[in-house]
């Protein structure tokens, strides 16, 4: 057994330079190997394009060779976070890499012949959530360790108070959302089906060949576009009565078909006029709302009537709903990128901050938080709720909510990419299986966006037996978080109700709002809870309730055990990474937090030697659990502030105290003999290899790109300390 080590993007791949070389030198000396796999941006990008590369510029298929890796039952995966590339980005990649002589293609936002569409397709593997479903080959237990809570408990982050009279809300559509609209069946005989659409011109076969299962859930729906543009015009107009922020909350990224045309339409409806006034021009330059405000006022830049474009913009900045901001300094609004404001992460972020963001003159506001959708959005409603009602979370008072999450398969929205289509024209899209029978059918108008999902009945059933496991192995009170008011979560009660009476238990099934509100009483009164959610969930509450309770996602345990036996451990967010890469090149300190990579990497010691019965692999285990609560401690988690700890010293004292650690453990006498050198050398130039990271920082660095890092720049850039890096040579 191997332990696949991927190389990703931004933070977490700067941290890996530093951090990599630390777990290849202590996990090589018990003869476990870490290989890596890059599955950052570019090297997705490169990979689709081997034709247009040079032989030294071509590079593996790692996601596809992972895919296969993760289907295996000795697989052991730690994967650390990548970009979701939103268009935007994609298209900043593929900037940099021309640059740098890599003939890839320009990205065809609407293809003229058949040799773009194909590129564009190549693309589209590339966009959004290409990496998750593929590994994702099981489904997803995350949870905060004992020694994390503990000490988020003694150190709570800063509280930011909440005032019950805050104007802040969420708002969602009253009707013709996605949740609204939801048809679903549980495929009775395994077939094979097609997506349709029927309009003026007959019927256009859009997906064929779409498996089905048998019991597996299949639904659709659409959002009506109609309907959408009526929501934002009213939340804009009540906005700019109350004087209270508008913001916007979707996830482009993970959805990346269906939300950057949600996001588009904001745009489209808060600049109407600008639209209305200059619609002819703005085609002509190419610019796609879909893309941002970003791209409008960049390409416009090229045009005759820039002056004019650019006076109308200031004017309705000037006379609407106040927009937050995502960089006030910059005039960066919550409208300029896609993928600058994900959901998952601006809402919690939002509500810790006393429910408020910040205005175009960096001050702190009341908002409007905007997630057209309701099918989610009443989790956040239901912290606003839990707030007023109840006043400030305390978190050193707070207990856990966990999770249990569906996503094995690309369950789910999730999974749903190669099957959302926006509708050219009014309409039907029926989806109709290999006997012609007409399994779901929605009627629809021109600029609906259509989206079909489905979640195999083998994930479904390990997803509950999950949660069981969970609950029966923690005691605490676990839920389901199901609506039986949309129609497939309905099946999933079913299902889930009668695998709870084969094994005779009793969990608790309740609608997403009212078990967040159960969830809150909870963890308010000191107790822990765990959630049983569908993929989407999973994804929104594995950030929700961290950063509630800790300040941030980062410091959770992701376990994925696979279906057919191997295991993932993913290593989690770490905040801004986009900003902390751009304090790394501006002042050489970089503030990513690692403890989700020790946590990860820890568990999947533990794994290799359940797996192989390596005994030196269960100390290595043992030791660095103890090392992960030292570092905890003694608080040596990166600062913000240069001059100061960053992520490289928090590297070099997780390995202080591993090798102090094993140096102590006398279970294998040749380790703790050697260790006790390796212990010795590092404590006594403990000063020196503090001062030698520190005195590092401070001027401005070169990484030899952003999407496409050098190698050898950013290698010497995140190993500054000779002697650390002597010492570590040493451990063979």
């Amino acid at each position: 057994m191997k332990i696949t080590y991927t190389l990703t993007d931004e933070s977490p791949a700067l941290a890996t330079y530093s951090f990599l070389p630390i777990v290849q030198a202590f996990l090589g000396k018990v003869g476990i190997v870490v290989e890596t796999s890059d599955i950052s941006l570019s090297a997705r990008v490169l990979a689709q394009f081997p034709e247009n590369l040079k032989e030294s510029q071509r590079v593996k298929d790692a996601l596809t060779i992972l895919g296969e890796l993760v289907n295996q039952p000795d697989a052991n995966l730690i994967k650390t976070p990548n970009i979701s590339a939103s268009i935007p980005q994609l298209k900043a990649t593929i900037k940099e890499l021309q640059a740098k002589g890599y003939d890839v293609p320009n990205f065809p936002d609407e293809p003229q012949n058949e040799a773009q569409k194909a590129i564009k397709e190549k693309y589209q593997k590339v966009l959004g959530s290409a990496v998750n479903p593929v590994l994702r080959q099981g489904n997803s237990d995350r949870r905060c360790t004992k020694a994390v809570k503990e000490y988020a408990q003694k150190n709570p982050y800063r509280v930011v108070e909440f005032h019950k009279n805050s104007k802040t809300r969420v708002s969602y559509m009253p009707k013709g959302d996605f949740f609204d609209n939801e048809k679903a069946i549980l495929v009775p005989e395994a077939t094979k089906a097609k997506i349709e659409f029927i309009g003026k011109a007959g019927i256009e076969i859009l997906k064929d060949n779409l498996k089905l299962d048998k019991n597996e859930i299949l639904d659709a729906t659409f959002m009506s576009a109609k309907a959408l543009d009526e929501f934002y015009a009213k939340q804009i107009e009540m906005c700019k009565n109350e004087n209270i922020l508008l913001s916007l909350h979707l996830k482009a990224t993970m959805m990346k078909v269906s939300d950057p045309v949600i996001f588009g339409h904001a745009v489209q409806v808060y600049f109407k006029e600008l639209f209305d006034s200059f619609g002819e021009e703005l085609t002509q330059l190419g610019v796609n709302p879909n893309n941002g405000v970003s791209e409008l006022l960049n390409k416009a830049e090229n045009s005759p009537k820039r002056q004019e474009i650019l006076a109308k913009y200031n004017e309705i900045l000037s006379k609407s709903a106040p927009l937050s901001m995502v960089n006030s300094d910059k005039g960066i609004t919550n409208l300029h990128i896609p993928s600058d404001v994900i959901v998952d992460a601006s809402m919690p972020a939002m509500l810790k901050n006393g429910a408020r963001l910040w205005d175009k003159e960096g001050k702190e506001r009341d908002t409007n938080a905007l997630i057209p959708d309701k099918t989610y959005a009443t989790i956040y409603e239901a912290v606003v709720e839990d707030l007023r009602a109840n006043g400030t979370l305390n978190p050193s008072q707070l207990g856990s909510v966990s999770n249990v999450g569906l996503m094995a398969k690309k369950a789910q929205e999730y999974g749903s990419h190669d099957k959302t289509f926006i509708a050219k024209e009014d309409g039907i899209f029926r989806i109709v299986d290999e006997k012609g029978t007409t399994l779901l059918e929605h009627k629809v108008e021109k600029g609906d966006i259509y989206r079909a999902n489905q979640a195999k009945f083998e994930a479904v059933q390990n997803w509950i037996d999950l949660g069981i496991e969970r609950a029966d192995l923690t005691g605490n009170k676990a839920i389901f978080w199901l609506d039986s008011k949309r129609p497939s979560n309905k099946i999933m009660i079913d299902l889930v109700e009668a695998r709870l009476k084969e094994k005779g238990k009793d969990i608790a099934i309740l609608p997403p709002k009212e078990a967040c509100l159960e969830s809150l009483k909870l963890i308010r009164a000191g107790k822990d809870a765990i959630s049983i959610s569908g993929n989407v969930l999973r994804d929104y509450l594995t950030d929700l309730f961290p950063i509630l309770e800790l300040g941030t996602s980062a410091k959770m345990l992701s376990v994925v055990p696979m279906l057919n036996g191997g295991s993932m451990f993913e290593t989690g967010a770490g905040g801004s990474a986009p900003k902390q890469v751009e304090q790394l090149v501006e002042e050489n300190h970089l503030r990513w937090d690692s403890l989700g990579e020790f946590l990860a990497l820890q568990a999947s010691l533990e794994f290799y030697a359940q797996k192989t019965g390596n005994k030196q692999a269960q100390i290595l285990a043992n030791n660095l659990d103890n090392a992960i609560g030292e570092w905890l401690d003694n608080n040596k988690a990166p600062s913000r502030r240069v001059g100061e700890d960053d992520n490289r010293t928090s590297h070099f004292y997780l390995a202080l105290y591993f090798a102090q650690s094993l140096a102590r453990d006398s279970s294998d006498s040749a380790l703790q003999n050697f260790f006790k050198g390796i212990a010795e050398e590092l404590s006594e130039n403990e000063e020196r290899i503090h001062q030698e990271y520190l005195s590092a920082q401070g001027a401005k660095v070169d990484l030899g790109g952003y999407y496409k890092l050098d190698d050898d720049k950013c290698d010497a850039i995140m190993r500054p300390s000779a002697t650390f890096n002597a010492i570590l040579a040493k451990i063979k």
